[in-house]
């Protein structure tokens, strides 16, 4: 019924894309948070990248204290202790709700019992470091890969924490993102994450959390941006396997998106499917005005922001990927969104170029190391 309301509501009506709205909502998530957030305080790092690269797709981080948002996402990288007791442990902790000494990462880690890196906050806190525009040089890449080593299963899943969680698609594609923004694959062992991804494939051709389970927008968003980021997408399927899951794809659009057969249409999606849609080249076979007409319609057009319904109180993750979603239809006064990465074309080069710097060094070490014989 929701999409259908939507449908009537914005049947031949032109919705305004109200930019600067979603810039001051986004500005508030980065000060201020409503009570209802109160249970997310252990993930605060995620919530800080919806606002930081929603404002990043708006033209608009300059709004912001760069400056004091990188040195914050710095003080809560779990460092290893003098002894190395603890590098399996290490990663970015979502918040600083244990009470660790405050450290922007320029000194040795605090021993707690029960401080860890989480594998999604990690991801959101090198990519909001990327987007901020920081060089990296403050993580601890040593620490952070062998937090990842050790969150891996024997079935190239990954758990979210050393003390063990679920694990799932999702996780697969955070340890896929950490390891392609720090240039480093020693992080995971991508031969087990191939054939846990390729075992997910569901009888109806989507890919699900894992083997066995029910095909999701969300899970095959994961497991196809993280093989695209791996480079093995046409190693791994076939061209008439892609074809099926484009095919399951393309049928999610009602007229927004949804992310299962049967389900109502949800914002997000937009860009999980769409985005899946667009790394399998056939995104231009969706409609346009369709899908632009249902995320307008969740727009708060007073506080700013998207919900996930029409009707419906607005949030930084469907805020976040309303803009995303926007963003893959070419909408005016969004950014290009990369949609393997989940981030700004922009802050996607400033990483292209942070590798490349590092690349060259290492060139330059290397050479300068060997003797001439001459």
């Amino acid at each position: 019924w929701r999409s259908n309301m939507a449908e009537e509501t914005t049947a031949g009506e032109h919705l305004e894309f109200l930019r600067e709205r979603h810039v001051c909502f986004f500005e508030r998530c980065l000060k201020i948070l409503p009570e209802r957030y109160c249970s997310l305080e252990t993930s605060r790092l995620t919530i800080a990248f919806f606002a930081l690269s929603g404002l990043d797709m708006l033209s608009a981080l300059h709004l912001v204290d760069k400056t004091s948002i990188i040195e914050w996402i710095y003080s809560l990288q779990v460092l290893p202790t003098e002894d190395k007791s603890n590098l399996y442990r290490c990663g970015f902790r979502g918040s600083s709700h244990l009470g660790i000494p405050y450290n922007v990462s320029e000194s040795h880690g605090t021993h707690h019992l029960y401080d860890s890196g989480h594998i999604a906050m990690t991801y959101t806190g090198l990519a909001s470091l990327v987007i901020l525009g920081d060089d990296l040089k403050r993580v601890n890449k040593e620490a952070c890969l062998a937090g990842l080593r050790a969150l891996q299963l024997e079935d190239g899943s990954f758990y979210a924490v050393p003390e063990g969680s679920e694990n799932d698609m999702r996780f697969v594609y955070c340890a896929t993102c950490i390891c392609y923004m720090l240039n480093d694959w020693s992080g995971m062992n991508t031969k087990k994450a191939i054939n846990y991804i390729r075992k997910s494939m569901s009888y109806d051709n989507g890919l699900a959390q894992g083997a066995g389970l029910e095909s999701h927008g969300g899970s095959t968003f994961c497991a196809i941006a993280s093989l695209c980021l791996m480079g093995k997408l046409n190693e791994v399927f076939s061209e008439k396997e892609l074809n099926r899951i484009r095919r399951w794809c393309i049928m999610r659009q009602q007229n927004g998106f949804h992310g299962r057969p049967n389900k109502p249409v949800d914002t997000c999606y937009s860009f999980w499917v769409g985005a899946t849609l667009q790394l399998l080249q056939i995104f231009q076979y969706t409609h346009f005005e369709k899908n632009r007409n249902y995320i307008l319609s969740t727009q708060d057009r007073i506080v700013g922001g998207f919900a996930k319904w029409p009707d419906s109180h607005p949030d930084a993750l469907h805020a976040y990927f309303g803009v995303c979603g926007l963003s893959l239809i070419g909408e005016a006064g969004v950014c290009k969104v990369h949609p393997a990465l989940n981030m700004s074309i922009r802050a996607f080069q400033h990483l292209q170029h942070l590798h490349h710097t590092a690349e060259t060094k290492e060139l330059e070490q290397h050479s300068e190391s060997v003797p001439d014989y001459t």
